[in-house]
Parts: structure tokens; C-alpha cells; sequence
């Protein structure tokens, strides 16, 4: 009886993030457009394991996960990302602080702060908010934070051990895909996956999850065979690659990049891209690395931008942090 409510409340949960529309094309006929898988409402159910699980964890005696935001400037798009994360974290009952700094700040005493919070018992995570401004080394900044407490998991030991499929903190954004698949019961074993998009912080652990072997000890390994594109693809041979996709995951930053012509039908579409265009009226809008309107068409799933992949990775930021939490309870 009880296997059998939770598996109709795995259903619902999975039915409500999904949802998929009618519309008519030129000749009048009927067509299933993809099912939009709902980012936003997926990282509200994720939040609420969280919560759950953090308020076990203090009821036994733990005190509650901590995490530090730093934050250098005045980018207006930077204090929003951050007021997000913090504000995700205290809904989940992490204990969270933004630490702001003038963009003058020198990267000396940066790392210096680092190294304080480091050493810091009472922390548990630590995030410096990126891009940080000309004249800071933005790789040697994230690698003085702690591997342990590398919540963005940007430091060069969970990078290394991301890639030999090792226990680690991986990057929020490349999390949040790799769990949006698995939890829309996406199938990557075999398939053929485009990455579009090589950074080091989000194409690159992508493309590492969605090739490893499932079977190794991180768990994350998803066994797709994976072929990466980039701004140096020639515009025909992404095209190339994209129609032979059973799945793409885009992280590019162009607005359209991804048109319906390069989307083999039933393909599922994963949008990490976002920018802030001014549409034909003025208005400034979010939009994504795909052509939405069109895409959606043709391929079998899509995620929306905004409401896709971003609270997503909100979502993983603060999973991190709780795994932070944890190890740091052993290691102490």
C-alpha cells in the first residue's frame, strides 16, 4: 500500500513538470509540440527534499549548513544571481551571507578573505560570484577556495576528480541538467548528445557527465556517446551534428543559435543559454541560445528560458552546499 502511494506521488510530481501543448500547423493538422519540462517547478520540489533533509540533519544535534557569498562590483545582473542563491538557502534552512566588496578590491586581499573563510569551522560553502572584475585572476581565486567547501565546484581537484568519475562537488549548472534528465526519465544510455558550448564550468562537465560510465563511482556517468561543438564548428557541421542528436544541451549565450531545421523530430532540447535582449516593442526579455517558438515544433522535450535550467542550478547550488555540510561533519 505504501509502495504503492509513493509511486503515484512520483508520478504526479513527474506529470507537473512536464507539460506538453497542441497546435495547428499550415494545413490545419494537430500536432503534440514537445513537452516543456518545467525547470522551476521541478527546483520547488527539489528545495522542498532539501528542507526536509536539513531539518533532520539540525534535529539530530547538527547546527544548520552555512555558505558565504562573495560578490566584488556593481554588476546589476551579479547582486541578483546572488540575492537568488541566498535567498533559495534560507528557504531550505541553510544559514547564508553575501560579503560584498567594492570592484577596486585587489586581488590580494581577495584571496586573503578567502583563505580566512577557509579556515573558518562555521562555514560550510563558499561561492565567489563570476565575473569578477579586470585585473583579478578569476582561476586563482577559485582555486583558493577549499576543495571541500568549493560549492560551485569550480576548484581544480573536484575538476580533476569530476573527470576520472570520482566522488566530488560538481559544477551547479552541469548538475542541474544532468538531474533534470534524470528525473524527466530523459534516456541517455546509447544515445547520441551535441554539446554546443566548451566552457569550463558548464559545457565541459556536461559533456564529461553525459559520456561517463554510469557504473563508476560517482553515479553521474549517463553512457550517451557525446560530440562537442563550439564557436569554431562551421555553422553546416553543427547543423550536422545537431540533426543526428537524440538529446542537445546548448550553453552558448546566441540568442536563435538552435533552429528547428537542425532538430531531428522526438529530440529532447536542453537550454542553459540565457541573455537579455530588447524585443521589436522595447521590452527587455530572457531568452535563450534556442529558437523556442520553432524548436518547440519539433523536438520531443524542451526547456523554457526563463523556468528551465536556471532555478535549477539555484536548486543544486544549495544541494551542494547540504554535501559540503556533510563531509566537513566527517573530516571535523
Amino acid at each position: 500500500m505504501r509502495q504503492s502511494i509513493c509511486l503515484r506521488i512520483v508520478s504526479t510530481l513527474v506529470n507537473t513538470t512536464m507539460r506538453s501543448h497542441t497546435y495547428f500547423d499550415s494545413l490545419g493538422s494537430a500536432r503534440i509540440m514537445a513537452r516543456v519540462l518545467d525547470g522551476k517547478a521541478l527546483a520547488r520540489d527539489i528545495k522542498d527534499e532539501l528542507k526536509i533533509k536539513i531539518h533532520n540533519w539540525v534535529n539530530i544535534g547538527h547546527r544548520a549548513p552555512s555558505l558565504r557569498c562573495i560578490i566584488v562590483g556593481n554588476d546589476p545582473a551579479s547582486h541578483t544571481y546572488v540575492r537568488n542563491k541566498v535567498r533559495a538557502a534560507l528557504e531550505v534552512g541553510i544559514e547564508a551571507e553575501t560579503i560584498k566588496y567594492d570592484e577596486t578590491l585587489s586581488e590580494e586581499t581577495l584571496i586573503s578573505a578567502i583563505e580566512s573563510l577557509n579556515q573558518d569551522k562555521n562555514v560550510d560553502g563558499i561561492l565567489v560570484q563570476l565575473p569578477l572584475p579586470n585585473g583579478i585572476n578569476e582561476r586563482k581565486v577559485c582555486n583558493t577556495v577549499a576543495p571541500e567547501k568549493d560549492v560551485d565546484g569550480f576548484h581544480i581537484t573536484n575538476v580533476g576528480q569530476l573527470s576520472l568519475d570520482m566522488p566530488t562537488i560538481v559544477p551547479a549548472t552541469a548538475l542541474a541538467v544532468v538531474e533534470m534528465l534524470k528525473r524527466f526519465k530523459i534516456e541517455t544510455y546509447g544515445r547520441n548528445a551535441v554539446v554546443v558550448g566548451r566552457s569550463k564550468n558548464v559545457g565541459m562537465p556536461i559533456a564529461m557527465m553525459l559520456h561517463s560510465d554510469g557504473n563508476h563511482d560517482s553515479r553521474l556517468g549517463m553512457d550517451a556517446t557525446v560530440t562537442i561543438c563550439h564557436r569554431y564548428t562551421p555553422p553546416e557541421q553543427l547543423e550536422l551534428h545537431c540533426r543526428n542528436a537524440d538529446i542537445i544541451v546548448t550553453a552558448t549565450g546566441i540568442p536563435k543559435l538552435i533552429k528547428a531545421n537542425m532538430i531531428k523530430p522526438g529530440a529532447t532540447v536542453i537550454d542553459v543559454g540565457i541573455t537579455r535582449i530588447t524585443d521589436e516593442q522595447g521590452k527587455t526579455k530572457l531568452v535563450g541560445d534556442v529558437d523556442y517558438d520553432e524548436v518547440v515544433k519539433i523536438a520531443g522535450a524542451i526547456t523554457p528560458v526563463p523556468g528551465g535550467v536556471g532555478p535549477m542550478t539555484v536548486a543544486m547550488l544549495m544541494h551542494n552546499t547540504f554535501q559540503a555540510a556533510q563531509k566537513l561533519r566527517d573530516i571535523n
